[in-house]
């Protein structure tokens, strides 16, 4: 074996084991770890697997692909209202790995860890034959009994979304096509965010407070602002009206809403963004908005719950606007 390229165990030892601080993850020495949910918790629980050239490039550096692998995840957590505890870690480690792009994969982590206040419990670590892939469980804690899911929705609340959409998908497409962003029109620091924005995940994970104290239902945008507004009206039997006009735009996505429509509508709906969708009743909506903003983490009312079924309308400045829903990221 490669002198840079340890075996199991001491590949357990040297890196991962300075990651696991919690005390259930048995300083990684054993062959699980063992989690007691506080008195009046329960734990919640979320996994995304992520792939090389799939949710990442290969090329990517390990600390992003790393800290993405870790964030989708915490997306989740959030939306659920529950507060990060720890995680589980499943990495398959291609052909030609070295040592050196795992100690730097864990910087990543240890970063976001400290970041998030949040502890590597186990996990596991194999050869792979098809390049990279991460695979993170990641456990919360929410109050008993009040997990907030996508289901609870009810005519008459509000909708509200955090940070800007469309981002990530733009920043996608500038990765796949290096022309994109010059031909779109768009600035050098328009192309930087957007960029930044595919490749690095922001979890709202201190909205999970008052996510457990005024949602109806809530879930992160992964699959595209459409298609999951439409997941939740699904869950919760009802219709979701959005406005166009008041969906939180970057700079970048403002001016492909002018200069090139397609592509735009391609990005609003295009994944990836893992910002949160929430439904709030609308008595304690402004409370809600205060709230979140005193927290940094402003949030937009994007429209409305209504009687329905299962349906999404998409709204600019009162006039429907045709958008297939199908084009959300779909992972088969």
């Amino acid at each position: 074996m490669a002198a840079d390229r340890p075996g199991e165990f001491e590949l357990i030892k040297r890196f991962f084991a300075p990651l696991a601080k919690d005390p259930g993850s048995l300083g990684l020495t054993d062959d699980a770890a063992v989690l007691k949910p506080r008195p009046g918790f329960d734990l919640v629980l979320t996994k995304d697997v992520l792939a090389a050239d799939v949710h990442f490039f290969a090329e990517d550096a390990p600390e992003a692909i790393a800290a993405k692998s870790l964030r989708v995840n915490l997306s989740d957590l959030a939306a659920k209202g529950a507060t990060p505890r720890g995680y589980l870690l499943g990495i398959a480690l291609p052909k030609g790995w070295t040592a050196d792009w795992l100690q730097r994969f864990c910087k990543g982590l240890e970063a976001d860890q400290a970041a998030y206040d949040i502890q590597l419990l186990g996990g596991d670590t194999i050869r792979s034959s098809n390049g990279l892939q991460v695979s993170i469980t990641a456990i919360g804690e929410v109050p008993s009994g009040q997990a907030i899911r996508r289901c609870g929705a009810k005519a008459g609340d509000i909708l509200f979304a955090t940070g800007t959409i469309g981002d990530a998908a733009a920043g996608l497409k500038a990765r796949l096509d290096s022309g994109f962003a010059s031909a779109a029109g768009l600035h050098a620091d328009h192309e930087a965010h957007i960029l930044d924005r595919y490749l690095l995940p922001r979890p709202r994970t201190r909205l999970a407070p008052l996510i457990v104290k005024y949602a109806n239902a809530s879930m992160d945008i992964s699959d595209g602002l459409l298609s999951d507004a439409g997941h939740m009206a699904s869950a919760s039997s009802s219709a979701i009206q959005i406005n166009l006009e008041t969906v939180p735009l970057s700079p970048a996505l403002t001016h492909l809403k002018s200069a090139a429509p397609d592509v735009f509508f391609a990005c609003l709906n295009g994944g990836d963004d893992y910002e949160i969708l929430v439904s709030v009743p609308e008595a304690v909506s402004q409370d809600f908005s205060a709230e979140a903003s005193q927290l940094g983490c402003p949030m937009t009312a994007v429209g409305k719950v209504v009687e329905g079924e299962g349906k999404v309308d998409l709204l600019d400045n009162g006039v429907p606007v045709v958008a297939d829903l199908q084009n959300g990221f779909r992972h088969f």
